[in-house]
């Protein structure tokens, strides 16, 4: 209960899967991450650190290598996801996405 806690926060799996592309430092994942306030990045980071998925090195934020299992652990809930999304089709308009 406590991981999906943690993955059913806000940005926290936009992070992750952000970090699973390549290292970044703060402001650079900030960017990615569409803007994301600075306090809420702060908080995310924080927490997946205390968590021990991702670590601060000289090449910015990475993910440990259980943050790295967890993301491949998640991969059959992504090919899931866009089966799900392909079933249901367009949204129209509307209707909540």
């Amino acid at each position: 209960m406590a991981a999906l806690d943690l993955l059913g926060r806000r940005w926290t799996m936009r992070i992750l899967w952000e970090l699973s592309q390549t290292p970044a430092g703060f402001r650079e994942l900030q960017r990615r991450c569409e803007q994301m306030s600075s306090s809420v990045l702060s908080t995310r980071i924080e927490e997946l650190s205390g968590a021990r998925l991702l670590a601060l090195d000289a090449d910015g934020y990475r993910l440990t290598q259980l943050g790295r299992d967890l993301v491949e652990a998640l991969r059959p809930l992504d090919a899931w996801s866009r089966r799900w999304a392909e079933e249901l089709g367009p949204v129209s308009p509307g209707e909540p996405e």
